[in-house]
């Protein structure tokens, strides 16, 4: 999956799978600000950014 979205222009550190119980809402807390820091780190996606378009 990470080589198709990598393929694709989208970096692999955007994508994570976690086995997260119900009953484990900490670890989903945990997870998913580790998910967004990284991403945040990462910045936007070059790729799908859309340019502005220059005004003469």
């Amino acid at each position: 999956m990470k080589r198709l979205l990598e393929y694709t222009g989208i970096e692999s550190d955007r994508l994570q799978f976690s086995w997260i119980s119900s009953a484990e809402s900490t670890k989903f807390v945990k997870v998913v600000n580790e998910v967004t820091a990284k991403v945040k780190a990462l910045g936007p996606n070059k790729r799908f950014v859309k340019k502005e378009a220059k005004v003469a």
